[in-house]
């Protein structure tokens, strides 16, 4: 797994193999997958084979990272794992664009929110005001759809 992380770091920033080792390594523990270093990536369960994605983002160190379901294939608790890794992100100040479903999290971590439906806009703004008053009938039944806890 490591090796997937170091690779990039080597031939697109021109690291040396020791200063990427060290990056790898480093990001590794950051998204809680340092005791699998030297495991391969398919010997990994769904949850951890996205943290290592997001490692190896990371690695090439983004301004932005773009995210596109990212919990969509994983059960409920491997995807908490991602997003707790995601949150922690936001907390660093990285600025990320996300395609998501999970509405809490879109809540509790966005300062803006896009709301879509077939490829057009639907409202945007502040996710506090469009999760206590949407706009949309639309944002109103999907919101109550996946309603779980009083989001």
């Amino acid at each position: 797994m490591l090796r997937n992380i170091t690779l990039p770091q080597e031939q697109v920033l021109g690291r040396g193999p020791e200063q990427a080792r060290e990056r790898g390594l480093a990001l590794l523990e950051r998204v809680g997958l340092a005791d699998k270093a030297e495991q391969y990536p398919n010997r990994c369960s769904g949850g951890q084979q996205q943290r290592i994605a997001i490692a190896r983002a990371l690695a090439l160190d983004p301004q932005v990272m773009l995210f596109d379901e990212p919990t969509s294939a994983l059960d409920p608790e491997l995807g908490l794992e991602v997003l707790n890794v995601m949150r922690e992100l936001a907390d660093d100040g990285m600025t990320m664009v996300v395609v998501t479903h999970e509405m809490e999290f879109a809540r509790d971590v966005s300062d803006h929110l896009v709301v879509m439906a077939d490829g057009a806009v639907l409202e945007e703004g502040k996710p506090t005001d469009i999760f206590s008053a949407p706009a949309h009938a639309r944002t109103r039944q999907f919101l109550r759809a996946v309603d779980r806890d009083g989001v």
